[in-house]
């Protein structure tokens, strides 16, 4: 069976994407990077590197210098598909990013979105 199309496009094409979500509801670029070292462990430099070098989301979620275990917390729908749900690793990450990004957007405080309760 074939990869799914997303593993292979570049994680630095849906990042403005992202950031632009949130922007669009009053939320900040810094607040997606957080978002984002919360869930993978990249720092500022790190992410930028990955950036820079156009990596896919496969390798970045196969690279992330340290995911996060409260991740499995993360509950909800994307895409029509519960997360807690979807059985394919990489695929259940980048929905993870995508939940946290769509919570970040609707304006959840950044405390319940990093699961700090």
């Amino acid at each position: 069976m074939a990869k799914h199309r997303i593993y292979t496009t570049s994680f630095a094409s849906v990042y403005p994407l992202y950031v632009a979500k949130a922007e669009k509801k009053g939320r900040t670029k810094a607040e997606v990077d957080q978002v984002i070292a919360w869930l993978t462990g990249y720092g500022p430099k790190e992410l930028k590197t990955q950036l820079d070098q156009k990596t896919d989301f496969e390798t970045f979620f196969a690279k992330a210098p340290g995911l996060n275990p409260s991740r499995a917390l993360i509950k909800g729908v994307v895409c029509g598909v519960k997360v807690e749900e979807i059985e394919e690793p990489t695929m259940r990450e980048i929905r993870y990013l995508d939940k946290l990004i769509d919570e970040l957007a609707r304006g959840k405080a950044m405390d319940k979105i990093l699961r700090k309760e």
